[in-house]
C-alpha cells in the first residue's frame, strides 16, 4: 500500500519550481520555500511559504514574487546596471524601483500571464506596509511611486489599490517634472542601458541630479582610446626630445633615489631599535597594554553587527508631537473605536476582579490561637463545650509587580491593528493601574524608509561588504513604569500619527525592552510583546544575509527565557510568533487582541499552574 503524500503543497511547489527555471532560463536555478523574506541571491531563489491549506493568497503570492524574480534573472544585466547606477541614496532607490518595473512589464508584454501574479506580489507587498492609508506624499516613498508609475504606463494595467494609492499621490509631481522623458518609455523598454540613461534622464529632472555621480558614457573607455594615440601631423622630435631629456635625468635620479632609500633605511633599523628598546625596558611577565575590544552591540548575540548607532533615538511619545496633535489624535482613537471599548471594559474589569482577588487578605480558620473568630461565637453559645475558634491572616502571595507592553509600529500594523492595539494597551494599563501594578508602554519602529543616514553614511563610505543593521531605530517611550495613566493617555494617540509607522527591527526591541525592565526593582516582571509579523528591514536585508534580523530575534529571545528574570509572553496578530516565543498565542482577527491580552495576562496570575497553562492557552514552539 503506497503511503499518501504529506503534504498536498508539494506538487504544486514541483511545478512551479519548474515553470520559474524555464521563465529565468537557468534549469540549475535553486529555488526554495521560506518563512524568512523573499529573495534572490547567488546560490538561489527563496519564495514565500506555502501551507498545506494553500490558500488563494498563498498561491498568488508565491507566483508573483516566483515570476518578478524570473524576470529579472531573465531580463536584467548586473554589469550594465552598475555602469549607470547613481552614488546618491534617493536616486540610487528611484533608480532600482523604476529597473525592477521594466522588467516585469517587459515579462507582462511577452508572457502576460505573470502580470495578475505580479500584480498580487504588489498588492500583498503594499498592503503590508500600510500604502493604502497614506494620504499625503510627504509620507509615501517617491521611488516606489516611480517603480509603480513606470510599470503602469508600460502595461496600461490599473495598479492594486494601496499600490495606485501611493502612485497617485506622486504622479501629478512625477509627470509635470519628467513627462517628456517618460514619453520615450516604450522605445526603450526592451534595452537596458537605453532604460537606464532614460532613468538617469527622470532623476535629474525630478531634482536628484546632484546624486547621480559621473556620466558613464562620457567616461567609456573606447572613446578615450582615439585621444592617446598620437596625431600623425605632429613631429617624432618631440618626443626624441623628451626621451633624451628623460635618459639625461636618469643617472642624477637614480642616485637621489638610492640615497633616498638608504636613509629610509636607516630610520627604519633606528625605529625597530627604539621599538625593541621600548619592549627591554617592560617588567618581566608583563606585555604591552592593548585598547580594549569595543563592546558587542547585543548580549544575546556578540556577532550581531550594526552599522552607525548614532542615528538610532529612543524618545518619549510627548516629544515627536505637539501636545494640541496628541490631543487630536487621542479623540480620533476614540471616536474610531467607540464599539468596542465596551467589550473590552468587560474584559478589563474580568481581569480586574481576577488581580483583586489575589491581594486581598485571606484566613486561616478553626486555630486554637490567633485572633477571635466573632463569626464562630455563636458555636460556643448553643454548645458551651465548644472551644473556642482563632484565626489568623496568612501571607498573601501576591507579589509587587510590573507589566511591560511592548507594541510593534511598523507600516503593516497601519489600520485597525494598531488602533485596537493602542485602546487595548491603554485600558490594559488603567485596569493594572487600579491594581497597584506599574504598566509601561513601550513601541518600536524605525525613523525612515530604506535605511534613513545609516544608509547614507555607508553609502558615502564605499559600500562595505555585510555592513549589519543599516537603519536609524526609533524606540518609544508612551507611558513610563513610573507615569500615572492620566498623563500619558494622549501619547497613546500617537500610534495614528501619519508617517510614524516604518519598519520593524525586533530583536533590537526586544533587548531594549528586557533591559529596561530587569532595571526595576519589583519582585515580579512581565513583558508582553504585540507584533503582526518577523522583523523587516529592506535597506539592512538587501546587503545582508537574508535571516540576519530573524536569527538575532531568536538569539534574544532565548536569552530573555534562559534568564528567567523577565516572564515573556508574546501575541501575534495574524502570524504564527509561536515558532519564535516558547510562551505564545496567535490571533487571526484584531478584534480578538482584546481578549488574548487580557486573558494572558490573567492567566499569569493564576496561583494554580495548571490552571494558570489552561487559560492562557499556551503553545510549545515547534
Amino acid at each position: 500500500m503506497t503511503k499518501p503524500t504529506d503534504n498536498p503543497a508539494d506538487p504544486f511547489k514541483k511545478a512551479l519550481a519548474e515553470a520559474t527555471r524555464t521563465m529565468a532560463g537557468d534549469s540549475e536555478l535553486a529555488v526554495a520555500y521560506s518563512v524568512d523574506p523573499p529573495g534572490l541571491t547567488k546560490e538561489g531563489m527563496r519564495l514565500p511559504q506555502v501551507s498545506r491549506r494553500m490558500t488563494r493568497d498563498e498561491v498568488l503570492l508565491a507566483r508573483g514574487t516566483a515570476d518578478a524574480f524570473a524576470l529579472r534573472l531573465r531580463h536584467h544585466d548586473d554589469a550594465v546596471a552598475t555602469r549607470y547606477a547613481p552614488t546618491g541614496p534617493m536616486a540610487r532607490e528611484i533608480y532600482d524601483a523604476m529597473e525592477v518595473a521594466r522588467c516585469e512589464a517587459v515579462g507582462a508584454r511577452l508572457m502576460p500571464g505573470t502580470a495578475g501574479n505580479i500584480d498580487a506580489k504588489i498588492a500583498h507587498e503594499a498592503d503590508r506596509k500600510g500604502y493604502g492609508q497614506i494620504t499625503q506624499a510627504a509620507d509615501a516613498p517617491l521611488s516606489v511611486a516611480a517603480g509603480y508609475l513606470v510599470r503602469h504606463l508600460a502595461t496600461g494595467r490599473d495598479m492594486p489599490k494601496s499600490a495606485a494609492n501611493v502612485m497617485n499621490l506622486w504622479r501629478d509631481f512625477i509627470e509635470g517634472q519628467a513627462g517628456q522623458a517618460l514619453e520615450n518609455l516604450d522605445h526603450v523598454l526592451a534595452d537596458q542601458a537605453a532604460f537606464a540613461r532614460l532613468t538617469r534622464k527622470v532623476i535629474s529632472d525630478l531634482g536628484y541630479g546632484d546624486q547621480l555621480g559621473d556620466d558613464p558614457d562620457q567616461n567609456d573607455p573606447e572613446d578615450s582610446d582615439s585621444e592617446a594615440e598620437d596625431d600623425p601631423d605632429q613631429p617624432d622630435s618631440a618626443g626624441d626630445e623628451q626621451d633624451s631629456d628623460e635618459s639625461d635625468a636618469a643617472p642624477e635620479q637614480s642616485q637621489e633615489d638610492s640615497q633616498d632609500a638608504s636613509q629610509a633605511q636607516v630610520s627604519t633599523d633606528e625605529q625597530a631599535d627604539m621599538e625593541q628598546g621600548d619592549e627591554a625596558e617592560l617588567p618581566e611577565g608583563e606585555a604591552p597594554l592593548e585598547p580594549p575590544p569595543p563592546a558587542p552591540y547585543s548580549e544575546a548575540d556578540p556577532n550581531y553587527t550594526v552599522y552607525a548607532t548614532e542615528f538610532d533615538e529612543e524618545i518619549k511619545a510627548e516629544d515627536l508631537a505637539e501636545p494640541a496633535e496628541l490631543e487630536r489624535l487621542r479623540a480620533y482613537l476614540d471616536q474610531q473605536l467607540e464599539p468596542l471599548k465596551g467589550a473590552v471594559s468587560r474584559l478589563a474589569n474580568k481581569l480586574q476582579r481576577r488581580l483583586q482577588a489575589q491581594q486581598n487578605r485571606s484566613w486561616e480558620f478553626d486555630l486554637e490561637e490567633g485572633t477571635l473568630d466573632a463569626g464562630r461565637l455563636a458555636r460556643v453559645v448553643a454548645n458551651p463545650t465548644t472551644p473556642l475558634s482563632f484565626k489568623r491572616e496568612k501571607d498573601t502571595e501576591f507579589r509587587d509587580t510590573c507589566v511591560t507592553l511592548l507594541l510593534d509600529n511598523s507600516g503593516s500594523m497601519r489600520g485597525r491593528p494598531i488602533s485596537i492595539a493602542a485602546i487595548c494597551a491603554d485600558v490594559l494599563a488603567r485596569t493594572l493601574e487600579r491594581c497597584q501594578v506599574k504598566v509601561e508602554i513601550l513601541g518600536f519602529t524605525t525613523r525612515a524608509w530604506k535605511g534613513g543616514q545609516s544608509r547614507e553614511k555607508w553609502l558615502a563610505n564605499g559600500r562595505p561588504q555585510q555592513p549589519g543593521r543599516l537603519n536609524d531605530l526609533r524606540h518609544i517611550i508612551y507611558k513610563g513604569a513610573d507615569s500615572p495613566w492620566r498623563r500619558a493617555r494622549n501619547n497613546l494617540g500617537l500610534m495614528m500619527k501619519e508617517g510614524l509607522l516604518k519598519e520593524n527591527i525586533d530583536g533590537e526591541a526586544l533587548e531594549w525592552a528586557h533591559r529596561r525592565l530587569t532595571g526595576r526593582r519589583e519582585a515580579r516582571k512581565i513583558l508582553m510583546v504585540i507584533s503582526d509579523g518577523a522583523p523587516v528591514d529592506d535597506s539592512t536585508l538587501s546587503v545582508n544575509p537574508a535571516s540576519c534580523l530573524e536569527k538575532h530575534l531568536r538569539d534574544v529571545i532565548s536569552m530573555v527565557e534562559k534568564r528567567r528574570q523577565v516572564e515573556l509572553i508574546a501575541i501575534g496578530i495574524g502570524h504564527d510568533v509561536t515558532r519564535y516565543y516558547n510562551r505564545a498565542v496567535t490571533i487571526t482577527d484584531v478584534e480578538q487582541l482584546a481578549g488574548a491580552m487580557t486573558e494572558q495576562l490573567a492567566g499569569l496570575f493564576e496561583s494554580d499552574p495548571r490552571k494558570r497553562a489552561r487559560s492562557q492557552n499556551l503553545r510549545k514552539a515547534g
